[in-house]
């Protein structure tokens, strides 16, 4: 008599994982290991000091008495919506932005797409043109109001070797805006220009030799393939630089200290002057929370816009 054995299983196993193939928990919980040191850093530095910010705007704090002091509701905000002094720093902020948002992404992209033309030593020029963004901020601020400086400085050497008279960077006003911006335009350039060279070197060179066989030239090529492809990253490139301007401070308060008489003092330096020279901790954080709902309204602004002119361009593809 022959015996047929059973295919079935004498106990029920588990599916063997494919080779490579991880089970689903243990990819979960590798997840949140890498992601935690993150979170920590995430949650002490950013959202920590921002719930603590917000708590300390309702009170009278002050930066030299331990304690939140008196609550004082939201008489805070009352008084930084009606001090002209913020307003007017918060119109410096903006001046600053409206100046040098268009000559840094402008400057940035004609620059990449020079240096991506280049044959010969293109290495040096990219690394060039970002080094200075490295240089820490009051390093640049000590080279440039050395040669802001009246007589002694480069520049006004420079002036006066051609018979000219130097502009007064350090006492006007106007030549206050004009070393801030030249200072900023140096010294952060190189950011910008690496993001639009590495968009340049993703764009498929047969597109180019395409272009050339078709008979394009080289101003050609560039208005109608290089700057229309780089528009993602022109979108980019414009909100960053807009939210980085917005947040000015370093290079107007180690060069001008807000000066000459406060007419280039950012928001910001307005709130480091109202809460830790004047020692009004609890108004400096209202300003702070006035300030952050401005950038994160211009923020919500510029994704809305974004997702208008993407679901525009959409609808009329799908036409």
């Amino acid at each position: 008599m022959t015996t047929v054995a059973s295919t079935r299983p004498a106990h029920p196993t588990a599916p063997v994982p494919r080779a490579g193939q991880r089970p689903r928990r243990s990819g979960r919980r590798a997840g949140v290991l890498f992601s935690t040191p993150f979170l920590i850093i995430y949650l002490l530095f950013l959202v920590g000091p921002l719930i603590m910010g917000i708590v300390l705007s309702f009170f009278n704090t002050t930066t030299v008495k331990d304690g939140l002091g008196g609550w004082v509701g939201v008489s805070n905000y009352a008084k930084v919506l009606g001090d002209s002094l913020f307003w007017d720093a918060m119109w410096h902020s903006v001046l600053f932005t409206l100046i040098t948002t268009p000559l840094l992404v402008g400057l940035a992209l004609l620059f990449a797409i020079l240096a991506s033309r280049i044959r010969r030593g293109r290495v040096f020029y990219r690394l060039a043109f970002f080094a200075p963004y490295v240089v820490p901020s009051s390093v640049v601020a000590l080279i440039f109001l050395w040669m802001y400086t009246p007589e002694v400085g480069l520049i006004p050497k420079l002036f006066s070797a051609v018979g000219l008279t130097a502009p007064d960077f350090i006492g006007s006003t106007s030549g206050g805006w004009t070393a801030v911006i030249l200072m900023t335009l140096w010294w952060t350039f190189g950011f910008n220009f690496v993001l639009y060279t590495a968009a340049i070197q993703d764009v498929p060179p047969d597109v180019y030799e395409a272009a050339a066989i078709d008979g394009a030239s080289p101003w050609q090529q560039i208005r109608l393939i290089t700057v229309p492809l780089l528009n993602p990253t022109t979108s980019l490139v414009l909100i960053l630089q807009i939210l980085a301007s917005l947040k000015v401070f370093d290079q107007i308060y180690l060069l001008l200290a807000g000066g000459p008489n406060q007419s280039t003092r950012p928001v910001i330096e307005y709130i480091y002057d109202t809460g830790f020279t004047s020692y009004r901790g609890g108004y400096g954080a209202a300003a702070t929370m006035v300030y952050f709902v401005i950038i994160v309204a211009v923020s919500a602004a510029w994704y809305g816009l974004r997702r208008l002119r993407a679901t525009g361009t959409a609808a009329r593809a799908a036409a």
